[in-house]
């Protein structure tokens, strides 16, 4: 086959909803039983799937022409070794972009949209066919790149973990996460459900969702409710909390999710912003299930039990996407 280069192009891919269900199922027809005995309709399996596959069968037809492919499923990221000099085109949801781009060290994603009547896309300004264009100037170094503030944490073991849109801190159950906590001139011991710790990319979804329902249920409360609420209130400093900030921003932002307060926790460190010069620190105080992972990939996270430090902190490198 000829090829106008020989550089390297790694396409990352992932499985979809029919894929898992093949996967647990065994067969496509015993995935459709399953599926369609519950009145659900298959076919929206079955579209969604071909219209993915084609797009695969489409951007592997055309990258062959401008390099040498290699494929790769998301489930082997973590553990793959990119080149300095690899090109990275990503194939899917807007979370498989931020999935691929923590685990990247200076290699620009160029996000490919393989549906965009399913898939809004932020992440995915390019589809398959602009690939022709746009991966022979990303070769050139004349493509413009937009850079994308990431996460790091930091355990006293020498462990670490990369986040693009958040981080969890907590446990795997649905039992209280202990800790203690210290930002700025903060330190008290917690119990709740978890920190979470958003970048700009991440602020309009999770930390979003946190906000919106913290706010609702503060205006529902009656005025004298109000008044009685107040002595457990946050210090979120003098600036208004935005729900969503720069991609690039040079900090983030944690949020305590259901602090409970008792006679051995507090709740007046449940909202502020890491810097670079005020790092979140949380000291375990869980005896097990204690976890750290990031970007909803439960799969890949770090042990939290007692007496595990992290220190969380704008990461020392950040992402890169082609626009």
């Amino acid at each position: 086959m000829f090829r106008t280069t020989e550089n390297k192009i790694i396409l990352v891919t992932r499985h979809t909803r029919l894929d898992e269900l093949k996967a647990r199922f065994n067969t496509r027809s015993q995935a459709k039983f399953y599926v369609e005995q519950f009145g659900a309709d298959f076919s929206e399996y079955l579209e969604e799937h071909e219209t993915y596959q084609q797009a695969i069968e489409q951007a592997v037809l055309l990258l062959n022409q401008l390099g040498r492919v290699q494929l790769l499923d998301r489930r082997y990221l973590s553990n793959f070794i990119f080149a300095a000099e690899d090109t990275v085109v990503v194939l899917g949801q807007d979370g498989l972009v931020a999935n691929t781009l923590k685990y990247l060290d200076g290699q620009a994603v160029i996000g490919v949209n393989p549906d965009s009547r399913r898939y809004d896309g932020v992440l995915l300004p390019f589809t398959v066919k602009d690939l022709k264009m746009i991966v022979p100037e990303v070769f050139t170094h004349r493509r413009p790149l937009k850079t994308v503030t990431m996460a790091q944490a930091l355990l006293n073991n020498g462990l670490q973990l990369y986040a693009v849109n958040d981080l969890f801190i907590g446990t795997r159950s649905h039992s209280s996460a202990r800790y203690q906590i210290a930002s700025g001139h903060f330190n008290e011991n917690q119990s709740s459900s978890g920190v979470i710790v958003s970048t700009g990319l991440g602020s309009t979804g999770w930390l979003k969702s946190l906000l919106m329902g913290a706010t609702a249920i503060s205006q529902a409360l009656s005025e004298s409710e109000k008044k009685a609420e107040k002595k457990i209130a946050t210090s979120v400093g003098a600036s208004k909390p935005e729900s969503g900030f720069g991609w690039d921003a040079d900090y983030l932002r944690f949020t305590v999710r259901e602090p409970f307060v008792s006679a051995i926790s507090s709740a007046n460190c449940v909202f502020g912003k890491v810097t670079s010069s005020n790092p979140l620190v949380i000291v375990s105080q869980m005896a097990e299930n204690g976890i750290i992972f990031s970007d909803g990939i439960e799969s890949d996270f770090l042990e939290f039990n007692a007496g595990t430090q992290a220190t969380v902190q704008v990461a020392d490198k950040q992402g890169l996407l082609v626009v």
